[in-house]
C-alpha cells in the first residue's frame, strides 16, 4: 500500500501543514496547487440506464412510506471502520440501505421526508459525497479524495442509476437539525446521524422501523431469487475448487481450503457472505470454527460451510461434510447417512402453509430416533424430544431465512418468523447436524471428534420447494463419486 503524498517539508515560515482524515499533509507550493486544478478531462457518464434492481427498490420504498405516513425516515449506509491505525476494513453497506436503494456507497444516507399531505407519501433523497472538487484541492489533498480512493459517481450519475434524487451529504446535518415531526432512523450504522437526531428519536420507535424492514425481506422477489441462485451456483463451483486441492490442504492447513474458496468468491462475486468454516477432523464439532488453522488429515472429515456473496450482496449458505481421502469410513458413513435422512425429512416439510418450525421438528425427530437406536440416549423418542436431551449432539436450529444477510430477517418478530408460516418466495436453509465432541465421555470413543452437517438453500414454491443448491451431491455414495470425478 502506498503512503500519503509527501512533498518536501516546508520551511517554518511557509503555510502550515493540512489536516486529513488519518494523518497530515505538508503544505504545497502555489505553483503545484495551481497545476493540479487544471488539465483534467471531462469524465461525466451520460445516458446511464437504471440498475437492474431500481424498480424493485422503488416498490420497497413505497411500502415503507405507506407503513410510516407523515414521518421522516432515515436509513444510513454506514461508514468505513478502522481496522488498524490508518487502514479500514472493506466496506459493506447496511442491509437496510441496500434493500431500499440497490446502492452500496459508504457514508450515504436515504431520507424519506413526508410531503405536506401525509397521504401523498414521501419525498425521497439520497445524500452522498459528490465527485471530488478539483478547485480546492480536495481531489488530491484529502485522504478521501478520488486520487486516493478512486472515482465515485457524480450526483447526476447516481440519480440516473438509482432513480432517486441525490444531494451532497454535507447538506444533511442542517436538514436533520431543522427536521420537525416524528423521525425514525435505522440505528447501528452511522453514529454521526444518530447524534444529530438525539433529541428527535426514541429507541422504541427506531426498533419498529428495523423490525418492519426485517420482515419485509422475508418474501423474495424475482430479482432476489435470481441473485440467490447466482450465489449458490458460484458456491457450488467453490466447493468443487476445494475438492480439487485437498491434497495441497493436507500439506498445509485448513487455510488452504479457506483461501481456495475465497478466490472463487472474489472472482465471481463481492466476497464471502460470512467467515468460511473449513473445519477438519474434530474442529467440525465447533459450530463456528473460523480460525481455519488446523491440520487436514486423510481419514478425517472436512466440514465445509461457506457461501459466495454476489456483487449485489445476496449470499448463499451451503455445507457439505466430505471425507478428505474420498471415502467415508463405516462409522462416518453411518453418522453422515443419519444426518442425510434427517435433512430429507426436513426438506419434505418445506412447503407453503407449513409452520416454519415444521422442518426443524421433522429433522430433530429423525436424529433423535438414531441417537436412541444407537444407545447414546435412553428413549423413548418422545421423552427425549420433550426434554430436549438430543440437543447435546444436535446443538442448533435446523435452518434460518437467507438473503442479503446470511441470517436474514433476524429482527423480525417471533410471531412473524419462527412461529410464522412459510410462503412462496421465502428462501431458507435446512441444515441438521450431529456433533460428538472430542471430550464427550457419554459416547463411545470412536464417535468422539466426528461432526457432520449437511446444508442446502431452499426456495418455497407454490407447490412445495426448490433446492437451489441441488447441483451439489448430498447422498454419501454420490458425494464419493463426485469427489472421485474431480480428483482423477
Amino acid at each position: 500500500m502506498t503512503d500519503e503524498l509527501t512533498p518536501e517539508t516546508p520551511a517554518e515560515e511557509e503555510q502550515p501543514i493540512k489536516q486529513r482524515k488519518n494523518g497530515l499533509y505538508p503544505g504545497v507550493s502555489d505553483e503545484l496547487a495551481a497545476n493540479m486544478k487544471s488539465g483534467w478531462a471531462d469524465t461525466e457518464l451520460r445516458e446511464l440506464e437504471p440498475i437492474e434492481q431500481a424498480p424493485n427498490a422503488a416498490r420497497r420504498r413505497a411500502a415503507l412510506s405507506a407503513r410510516f405516513p407523515g414521518e421522516r425516515l432515515v436509513i444510513p449506509a454506514g461508514n468505513l471502520k478502522t481496522r488498524s491505525n490508518d487502514t479500514e476494513y472493506s466496506f459493506r453497506a447496511s442491509t437496510e440501505y441496500v434493500y431500499l436503494t440497490g446502492d452500496q456507497t459508504d457514508d450515504s444516507v436515504l431520507v424519506l421526508e413526508p410531503r405536506a399531505d401525509a397521504a401523498d407519501g414521501h419525498e425521497e433523497t439520497i445524500y452522498r459525497l459528490p465527485r471530488s472538487n478539483r478547485e480546492n484541492g480536495e481531489f488530491w489533498l484529502n485522504g478521501m479524495g478520488e486520487l486516493w480512493v478512486g472515482r465515485r459517481h457524480s450526483l447526476a450519475e447516481s440519480e440516473a442509476l438509482l432513480g432517486v434524487p441525490c444531494k451532497d451529504i454535507r447538506e444533511l446535518a442542517d436538514v436533520l437539525k431543522e427536521a420537525t415531526g416524528p423521525v425514525r432512523v435505522v440505528r447501528g450504522h452511522d453514529a454521526g446521524i444518530e447524534t444529530a437526531l438525539t433529541d428527535k428519536i426514541t429507541a422504541e420507535h427506531d426498533e419498529e422501523l428495523r423490525v418492519f424492514l426485517s420482515e419485509a425481506r422475508a418474501v423474495k422477489d424475482a430479482f432476489e431469487i435470481g441473485e440467490l441462485q447466482k450465489a449458490v451456483d458460484s458456491t457450488v463451483r467453490g466447493f468443487e475448487d476445494v475438492v480439487k486441492v485437498l491434497d495441497k490442504a493436507e500439506a498445509t492447513s485448513e487455510r488452504y481450503i479457506e483461501g481456495t474458496f475465497f478466490l472463487r468468491a472474489r472472482v465471481e462475486g463481492n466476497d464471502v457472505g460470512y467467515g468460511s468454516i473449513c473445519a477438519a477432523g474434530p474442529h467440525a464439532t465447533t459450530l463456528h470454527w473460523v480460525r481455519n488453522n488446523g491440520q487436514v488429515r486423510s481419514g478425517d472429515l472436512l466440514l465445509l460451510d461457506a457461501g459466495v456473496e454476489t456483487n449485489t450482496l445476496y449470499t448463499a449458505d451451503v455445507t457439505r461434510t466430505l471425507p478428505i481421502n474420498g471415502r467415508y469410513s463405516d462409522l462416518q458413513r453411518k453418522i453422515y447417512d443419519a444426518v442425510y435422512e434427517a435433512q430429507e425429512a426436513g426438506i419434505a416439510a418445506v412447503k407453503p402453509g407449513a409452520a416454519f418450525r415444521d422442518f426443524h421438528d421433522a429433522s430433530q425427530r429423525v436424529l433423535t430416533e438414531k441417537l436412541v437406536e444407537w444407545g447414546l440416549v435412553e428413549g423413548p423418542v418422545e421423552r427425549v424430544l420433550e426434554l430436549g436431551l438430543q440437543r447435546r449432539w444436535t446443538l442448533h436450529g435446523t435452518g434460518h431465512m437467507l438473503g442479503l444477510d446470511v441470517h436474514d430477517c433476524a429482527a423480525a418478530r417471533t410471531e412473524a418468523y419462527v412461529n410464522g408460516t412459510l410462503e412462496p418466495g421465502m428462501v431458507l436453509t435446512v441444515e441438521p447436524g450431529l456433533y460428538f465432541q472430542a471430550d464427550d465421555l457419554t459416547v463411545p470413543e470412536e464417535y468422539r471428534g466426528i461432526g457432520v452437517r449437511i446444508e442446502d438453500d431452499l426456495l418455497v414454491t407454490e407447490d412445495g420447494n426448490r433446492n437451489l443448491s441441488a447441483a451439489l451431491p448430498r447422498r454419501s455414495d454420490e458425494v464419493e463419486a463426485w469427489m472421485a470425478g474431480l480428483t482423477k
